[in-house]
């Protein structure tokens, strides 16, 4: 498993604007907790302050699960993470009351990386909305849900590459 640190020197996929919000200030943090009462973690915030969104680099745009989900027999897509802003078209940290309401989904949560029939989320609902959440895979279609991490920072350092998998495990 990597380091947190070794991982955030080059997490990002090199010259994608795909996703990227404006640079994050502590401004935004502190509206952005508020608007979504919860207390995000410091290393999420650490990446964000690198770049505010965008996609994953190849070497870090999948996590291994030990159980199948809907998406592969052995892990899940991780190729972007969201930031935090307001560009219209651009979906962000900001979005998750919305998208959770949307889905279905379980709050307090914030929404990581995804694309409707799927969610990565910080999950709040054990640590409670000001400690360190855990991070959960959310299948809104089969309503299914799978403990990924027990924090953001464990998560990243678990990030891998999706081609390091066999893709003839794909489930049905």
């Amino acid at each position: 498993m990597a380091r947190f640190e070794d991982v955030q020197a080059a997490f990002w996929k090199s010259g994608s604007r795909y996703g990227v919000h404006q640079p994050l200030t502590d401004e935004a943090v502190r509206e952005a907790e508020q608007l979504l009462g919860v207390t995000l973690p410091s290393p999420l915030l650490d990446l964000l302050r690198g770049q505010n969104g965008g996609e994953s680099a190849a070497d870090r745009d999948a996590f291994p699960t030990d159980q199948p989900t809907s998406w592969s027999a052995d892990h899940i897509p991780f190729d972007h993470l969201l930031g935090i802003g307001d560009h219209e078209r651009t979906v962000s940290l900001l979005d998750s009351p919305y998208l959770i309401k949307e889905w279905g989904l379980p709050a307090p949560a914030v929404l990581l990386s995804g694309d409707g029939h799927y969610w990565i989320a910080l999950d709040y609902r054990a640590s409670g909305r000001h400690r360190e959440p855990s991070v959960t895979w959310f299948d809104a279609d089969r309503n299914e849900e799978l403990a990924l991490a027990p924090d953001f920072r464990s998560f990243v350092e678990g990030l891998t590459s999706a081609s390091d998998f066999d893709s003839e495990d794909e489930p049905d």
